[in-house]
């Protein structure tokens, strides 16, 4: 794999901000991923993030509870913009420049999604954090994600997860889970294995964007996959 990406899009869940905590925000967890993205940014790599709103609100589940889906994905997104400043506010932290850019506009907390500002931003080395997932309803974070990383001009998108790559069923329930070093987009697709849904990956397969899937509780993971070190499932064609 090479070790010169220059632009990359990392894509975390919003759970992955809980630490051990049911619900919400995990101030120490926060402040731990911003250090992680913080080795890469030194290392002078450009950094987009998407992040997810799950540990907040997740539409789906609102609409499986009865709510239209198209005001819960709208409460979902919220979510995500909330999770963009927090993260904002730990990457500051350490001094590094950061914008949250949301595709529903709320001009006093982040600016509106323009796509030459956003480019000018990572040229700046600064990082953009993506917000509100791509605007629209029936769209998940995943699928922001990849349509950010082909606006911006990415190289590869890294999916921090809980696990150290791909496996064919949960290694957490399985002793026998496989795990792939490597594998294809329609392989993916054929499996239903959950890496992202459907739609990003097959958006990622028509745009030759390669998934980077790692544990994003790897100490130095997000480096190490950078510095050609680490485990890591690539998803490419």
């Amino acid at each position: 794999m090479p070790t010169t990406y220059s632009r990359v899009m990392l894509k975390i869940s919003g759970e992955a901000l809980m630490g051990d905590t049911a619900f919400g925000l995990h101030p120490p967890t926060v402040q731990r991923i911003a250090r992680e993205v913080q080795t890469v940014h030194e290392m002078g790599v450009e950094i987009c993030m998407v992040i997810g709103g799950g540990n907040i609100f997740r539409g789906l589940q609102g609409s499986a509870q009865g709510m239209e889906r198209t005001t819960a994905d709208y409460m979902g997104m919220l979510a995500t913009v909330m999770n963009a400043l927090a993260m904002q506010s730990a990457l500051e932290q350490l001094g590094i420049h950061t914008r949250v850019i949301s595709a529903i506009t709320m001009n006093e907390v982040a600016e509106p999604y323009i796509r030459r500002r956003a480019v000018r931003h990572l040229e700046k080395k600064r990082v953009c954090i993506f917000a509100a997932g791509t605007g629209n309803p029936y769209f998940t974070t995943d699928t922001a994600a990849t349509l950010r990383a082909n606006e911006m001009a990415c190289e590869a998108i890294f999916k921090g997860t809980k696990v150290d790559g791909v496996y064919d069923r949960d290694p957490a329930k399985h002793d026998d889970a496989k795990r792939y070093d490597r594998i294809s987009y329609d392989e993916v697709l054929a499996q239903h294995l959950g890496v992202m849904d459907a739609s990003a990956i097959a958006l990622a397969r028509d745009n030759h964007l390669p998934i980077i899937v790692f544990s994003l509780d790897e100490p130095g993971g997000f480096k190490g996959i950078l510095a050609g070190d680490g485990k890591y499932t690539i998803v490419h064609d």
